[in-house]
């Protein structure tokens, strides 16, 4: 599957039954609790990687992309947004980029 497969898929289940979608349900929580799930998914890809523990990182690194694409879907952020303004970034040191911030 790939990214914006998933994106779309996210999408899809905006408006399905919470009891039978987990992104249903999360989305219908608010933008505030998707964000609070993809924090604490953002911690455990952390512990891991922290530990060394390649499978469970990259377990945790699916849930990270998963979360993190409930939480812009919540804000009406979409992955070619996102893309867009990696595009736009192209090219440019990642040094000077974060100073013009």
């Amino acid at each position: 599957m790939t990214l914006q497969e998933l994106a779309d898929l996210i999408e899809s289940r905006k408006d399905a039954d919470p009891d039978s979608s987990w992104t249903a349900k999360l989305l219908s929580k608010g933008p505030e609790k998707c964000a609070e799930k993809f924090g604490e998914e953002a911690i455990e890809a952390i512990i891991e990687a922290v530990k060394g523990d390649r499978a469970a990182l990259t377990a945790e690194a699916a849930d990270v992309l998963y979360h993190l694409l409930v939480m812009m879907s919540a804000r009406d952020v979409s992955l070619q947004d996102v893309l867009a303004e990696l595009s736009r970034r192209q090219g440019t040191s990642g040094i000077a980029e974060k100073a013009s911030r």
